[in-house]
């Protein structure tokens, strides 16, 4: 059966992904800054704080969150070594927010990757509206250039946390999407934000 979300309001916390090693961009991107000055992952970290009910952010093993400026008191949690795949990243991530205090009343996560920080706040509350424990939900932004692709964040719901908590390599959640087809939910937002992220320097602008 479809899934259709639920008929109270959920409550969604942040995954942002920021454990990658930035290879295309040429040095650590989450030090780069925005055309109007903020740091790229504080302003990703900023849209997610002010849309879901917690926020984490998932770093490499070695990371100091002081020197990324962040804040001292969010969330972090660490991957599994510092030259791993999304897949494992995100493994890692769902391993340990089953066992969090904040989330253990959660109905879904959002994945959020730390150079996206233009999603707009209404697409966020948007998904947060279609969220549900059994249901996996993405944006689908629709210009021809996208090809009908979904985007970012996606909330995935409470039950596919255990699935989501295995995953290895490169390959991320895509598998997972792939093989819960019947309980996702495309939702079509007015945004280009949930496509455009931080590849090269020229992607700041």
């Amino acid at each position: 059966m479809p899934c259709k979300g639920g008929s109270s309001k959920p409550r969604v916390v942040a995954l942002v992904m920021a454990a990658g090693l930035s290879r295309r961009f040429g040095s650590d991107k989450r030090h780069a800054r925005l055309a109007n000055g903020r740091p790229l992952l504080q302003a990703t970290l900023d849209l997610a704080k002010t849309n879901f009910e917690a926020t984490w952010v998932v770093l490499r093993q070695q990371d100091n969150p002081g020197e990324l400026g962040l804040d001292p008191d969010i969330n972090v949690l660490h991957a599994p070594g510092s030259d791993i795949g999304l897949g494992t990243s995100l493994g890692a991530a769902f391993s340990a927010l089953q066992t969090q205090v904040n989330a253990r009343d959660a109905d879904a996560a959002a994945v959020m990757l730390g150079d996206m920080p233009w999603v707009s706040p209404h697409t966020c509350r948007t998904l947060i509206d279609h969220a549900h424990a059994e249901c996996i939900v993405l944006p689908r932004h629709q210009e021809p250039r996208y090809k009908g692709r979904p985007g970012h964040p996606v909330l995935f719901g409470r039950a596919f946390w255990p699935t989501l908590g295995l995953l290895s390599g490169d390959t991320g959640a895509r598998e997972v999407v792939k093989q819960h087809a019947s309980a996702c939910m495309v939702v079509e937002v007015d945004d280009p934000g949930i496509h455009r992220d931080v590849d090269t320097p020229m992607g700041l602008d």
